[in-house]
């Protein structure tokens, strides 16, 4: 069997990072940027320290920030538009996956206009050429879109989260800059930390996984549950934030290039449908799963327990999944994420539709454990 990695052409870690961005854009022949964002990292200042190094390095940019956070299909068509109005040739990403998967999105059509409706892109997309350049400084420790060939844009007349994965959509420099991540509030990191631990759970037992990407998901697991709570509860601690920037492009390294399974399935159109935020959506959803996995996947939940320090000596498998289980539910109380779909106002007659959705999305089919409509609904009904 012949099996595919892709990265970054380059990428840089650490608090302050983002000053290496005047020498890539030089390296690269590179002359103005679109700047993507959000008004929210506009408006506290979070942008501004990345725009000030364009400044000092006297880059031109021009700046798009009517980015949702769950990106939608008029996002991307404006983007599109101001992409083309003004004169840039590079995509300069500043955010969450909102920011970054809009950016792909942005950078594919412009090099591939016969996929103009974006619609077209969704599921895996048989792009010619490689996107616009991207520079992408992820604000968040959670979607690791820096680093990954998949994007995510909501489908609003169809009410649907597109999956659209392909390789000509990867950023070519990613920047992790762990101080652009000090001011992120405490329930936008627990939630994005718990993000990143479903990408590297499920890309852990996902049906595509194998040794070279276990060992990232490991790292993974074992540097978010050292470095979460801490990155909550002390957001101006160096070491955390740097811990859980790193953590979440390292599970992005992996879960990019073997897949995902039914948590991002169901939470998509969570989404989607009612505009939960993607990392809550997970971390709700992620120990109900994995409680239903854990047969299909025994000698993993063991490592997942060793890598959350749950794992005592003399556990038989079935113990230590239990243990795996119970610590990632345990982390999720602590850090403050919901525990029940009803308090994100999600109603029992709702349920239904949203088992349809998620059966159909394109992350089910790698659940290492084979997963029915049916099975979907009652998962739900646990959350709920």
């Amino acid at each position: 069997m012949t099996r595919r990695f892709i990265l970054n052409e380059v990428s840089y870690f650490g608090p302050g990072a983002r000053k290496e961005l005047p020498g890539e854009v030089r390296r690269l022949g590179l002359h103005k940027a679109l700047v993507c964002t959000d008004k929210d990292l506009i408006k506290f200042g979070v942008a501004q320290k990345v725009l000030d190094v364009l400044d000092e390095a006297q880059i031109p940019y021009e700046v798009f920030s009517e980015i949702k956070q769950n990106p939608t299909v008029k996002n991307v068509k404006l983007g599109l538009e101001a992409f083309a109005k003004s004169g840039a040739d590079f995509l300069l990403a500043i955010g969450g996956g909102s920011s970054i998967d809009t950016s792909k999105a942005i950078g594919i059509i412009t090099n591939n206009p016969e996929f103009a409706d974006v619609v077209s892109l969704e599921g895996v997309a048989d792009t010619k050429h490689k996107s616009v350049p991207i520079i992408a400084l992820p604000t968040t420790a959670g979607t690791a879109a820096e680093v990954t060939i998949n994007y995510v844009i909501t489908d609003e007349e169809n009410e649907k989260k597109m999956v659209c994965v392909d390789p000509n959509d990867i950023p070519a420099i990613a920047i992790v800059d762990a101080e652009l991540m000090y001011t992120l509030p405490r329930s936008l990191t627990a939630a994005t930390g718990l993000d990143a631990l479903t990408h590297a759970i499920e890309g852990l037992i996902t049906k595509g996984a194998w040794e070279m990407s276990d060992m990232f998901e490991i790292k993974a697991i074992e540097m978010i549950a050292r470095h979460l709570e801490t990155a909550v509860n002390e957001p101006s601690n160096p070491e955390a934030r740097d811990g859980m920037a790193v953590a979440q492009y390292v599970a992005g390294m992996a879960f990019s290039n073997v897949g995902l399974g039914a948590v991002h399935g169901m939470a998509h159109p969570l989404g989607a449908i009612f505009d939960i935020p993607h990392g809550v959506a997970n971390a709700l959803l992620l120990p109900i799963v994995m409680e239903f996995n854990a047969p299909a996947a025994l000698d993993k939940y063991v490592t997942i327990a060793k890598a959350m320090n749950a794992y005592k000596e003399g556990m038989t498998r079935e113990e230590a999944a239990e243990a795996a289980v119970d610590a990632v539910r345990q982390l999720s109380i602590r850090v403050g994420i919901p525990q029940h779909l009803a308090e994100l106002g999600i109603k029992e007659t709702d349920l239904p539709r949203l088992a349809k959705a998620a059966f159909a999305d394109v992350c089910t089919p790698g659940n290492p454990r084979d997963i029915t409509e049916e099975d979907i609904l009652e998962l739900y009904k646990k959350a709920f």
